[in-house]
């Protein structure tokens, strides 16, 4: 099983305990996410000191009005290293006030540049702005991984653009009923599951702190809400991160 995404340097436990559970529990590759220059280079110690471990890297959206945008020539220089899959995560948001759109338009734009420039894919977070991710992401024809889903409403453009669609521990609450029915409606080559790690433990874990092990618990309620088996669906989602990553 592949955690597509997850947040080690933000765990409270150390990367080694994280990354020997998943192993326990049959997850054998991770994504880690670098959300801004120090999270970035700290993402890529973990993937270069763990075997299946590997590092997306940019600026978050909530940055794009700070000095940590200003910092887009480091990232230029760490996206060379060879355990990097992805740019981002980077994209839109319109719940949290750190930054103005315009300001978070930059930034993705210019994450958007350097995926194109370094032939990768990227990472997109979007927040209640469907339509200006979509927007956005209209001119780049690059591989796009649309992480933590959360906008039934988006389910179109992502099915009819080809973009991944990764789904966290949200999919298994009691009220997520329409980010069920979405996850129905995307391709099986296009399924990706993820912890978002720490944060959004799924259902039978929520409250605690999560960890990628639990990528287990969101695939078991995918499998059930598309009436796939679990142990298909796991073997699925592996070879689509591997795919969406340039993985062997």
């Amino acid at each position: 099983m592949t955690d597509s995404h997850a947040h080690l340097d933000a765990c409270d436990e150390p990367a080694a305990t994280l990354v020997d559970r998943a192993r326990a529990a049959g997850v054998t590759r991770i994504v880690t996410i670098g959300t801004g220059i120090e999270s970035s280079r700290a993402a890529l110690a973990i993937a270069e000191a763990h075997e299946g471990v590997h590092a997306a890297i940019g600026i978050d959206p909530h940055q794009a009005g700070g000095a940590e945008a200003e910092r887009l020539g480091e990232l230029r220089e760490l996206l060379a290293h060879p355990k990097v899959v992805a740019v981002g995560e980077t994209g839109l948001d319109t719940v949290r006030g750190d930054a103005t759109q315009d300001e978070q338009r930059q930034l993705l734009d210019a994450h958007l540049a350097l995926a194109r420039e370094y032939r990768l894919p990227v990472v997109i977070h979007n927040r209640e702005a469907d339509e200006e991710t979509a927007a956005a992401l209209a001119g780049f024809a690059g591989t796009v991984i649309l992480h933590c889903f959360s906008s039934p409403a988006l389910i179109p453009v992502a099915v009819a653009r080809g973009y991944y669609v990764s789904f966290a521990g949200n999919v298994t609450y009691p009220t997520a009923n329409a980010l069920r029915d979405a996850a129905t409606a995307v391709p099986p080559d296009r399924l990706l599951v993820e912890t978002d790690s720490p944060y959004l433990a799924p259902q039978p874990v929520r409250g605690k702190p999560n960890a990628p092990a639990n990528v287990v618990h969101t695939i078991r309620v995918l499998a059930e809400t598309r009436g796939e088996e679990d142990a298909w669906l796991a073997v699925r989602t592996h070879e689509n991160a591997a795919s969406a990553f340039g993985l062997a």
